[in-house]
């Protein structure tokens, strides 16, 4: 890719392009030191900037998206190419924020999108939605999107210069080996929850008695989405998520209201929600105690939606999941959604491994699986019964026995 933006750079005058790897060090070393050799004397390098700037007024920027919110830096800018090296690492909220400064007023030229990379790590969902799987969403366009398959053996420079490099990738983990050595978009490499299976753990939607106890959990977000999600609990103990809320840029009481909604008449035993709700926010006002305005939890439970916090212990927390992913002692899993909670169905095999922790699960588009963390750390109760109670047959010879009394009857 780097090469391929540089020929841009050179044979088209004037053209902003941006080329970004998730951190600065991977940045640094795959791009910034790599370019500053083959570019010396030619372009000149603003090492405060980070932009290779040529002759013919183009230039190349060098940035990184290390934290989720990096791509902030970013915001207002015009690129006529943006090139992601290592795709995957990148979240899907990155991709398409990124996608906004993917425009360019030169006339004659088309704004385009380089993206390279390996199946897995936290954007393999998005990647092989699009480029893999073909399944667009309302204004994306297949012609938009082309995907050229490479192997190792299409490297012939590569496998000249380091033969060995073959088995170093043949004797990888299958996962790994599947992923880098035959680009198999199949297999997630650094899959957090591989028990997870949608033959096992998704499930047509069926009538709920309604004697199940029922329950919600919430992961709360405005620029960043909103998951709400209904549970309920048999009286094995096994749990079942019914329905899905996922919403963005929504206001507390407006969630609370469609919460209320899809609820009707159903009767909710709690609701667990993200502990940083309790967290007071200034609204431009102030007491004594020096606490400005309503927190968010307030908000809720004055518009109807009472919350608990949450438990937010991640580690134990992601444990607890995969507890649930197992199956129990009569071989059914011990939680199954319905096939309509399509973000949690689209998002929980998509977590990935933390790659300072490899208990945790990293960042990125985990709202959907955080919203179920809280669910099944609030430890919800079986059912009090497998079938509802039946009011007795009314005997008064029964109750003459029992009261001591004496009746008539004809």
């Amino acid at each position: 890719m780097r090469r391929k933006l540089v020929l841009l750079a050179v044979n088209y005058p004037g053209l902003n392009i941006l080329l970004l790897r998730r951190t600065l060090p991977e940045l640094r070393e795959n791009h910034i030191l790599p370019l500053q050799r083959e570019l010396y004397g030619f372009a000149q390098y603003s090492a405060t900037e980070r932009v290779f700037n040529f002759p013919n007024g183009s230039r190349i920027k060098l940035g990184y998206c290390d934290t989720l919110s990096d791509v902030y830096q970013y915001q207002g800018q015009e690129y006529a190419v943006i090139g992601m090296e290592e795709a995957t690492h990148f979240t899907e909220e990155q991709q398409k924020f990124l996608m906004t400064c993917n425009r360019t007023s030169k006339p004659g030229f088309s704004p385009r999108m380089y993206y390279t990379c390996n199946p897995g790590n936290v954007g393999h969902a998005w990647v092989k939605r699009l480029f893999i799987d073909r399944d667009y969403r309302e204004g994306e366009r297949a012609c938009d999107y082309a995907f050229i398959p490479a192997r190792i053996w299409d490297n012939e420079v590569l496998l000249s210069a380091d033969p060995g490099y073959v088995r170093q990738l043949m004797s990888l983990p299958e996962d790994l080996r599947r992923a880098h050595l035959d680009g198999d978009w199949d297999v997630h490499a650094g899959q957090y929850f591989r028990e997870f299976s949608r033959e096992k753990h998704v499930t047509e939607p069926y009538a709920i008695p309604p004697w199940y106890r029922r329950f919600r959990s919430m992961d709360w977000g405005f620029n960043d989405p909103c998951c709400v999600l209904w549970h309920a609990v048999d009286p094995e103990g096994r749990v079942v998520t019914y329905r899905e809320l996922y919403v963005r840029e929504m206001r507390a009481e407006e969630v609370a209201k469609k919460v209320i909604e899809l609820t009707g008449n159903e009767e909710i035993a709690y609701t667990a929600a993200s502990p940083d709700l309790w967290q007071h926010r200034g609204q431009g006002l102030v007491t004594r105690s020096g606490v400005g305005g309503d927190s968010l939890a307030d908000i809720f439970i004055k518009s109807g939606m009472p919350i608990i916090p949450a438990d937010n212990t991640r580690v134990a927390g992601w444990q607890t999941v995969r507890r649930f992913l197992a199956n129990g002692p009569d071989g059914r899993p011990k939680w199954q959604c319905f096939s309509d909670c399509v973000n949690l169905i689209r998002t929980l095999p998509a977590l990935s491994y933390d790659s300072f922790n490899r208990e945790d699960a990293a960042d990125g588009d985990d709202h959907a699986p955080e919203a179920l963390r809280y669910g099944l750390m609030s430890r919800p109760s079986p059912s009090a019964a497998a079938v509802p109670k039946k009011k007795p047959v009314f005997d008064p010879l029964d109750l003459g026995k029992r009261s001591g009394g004496s009746y008539l009857t004809t």
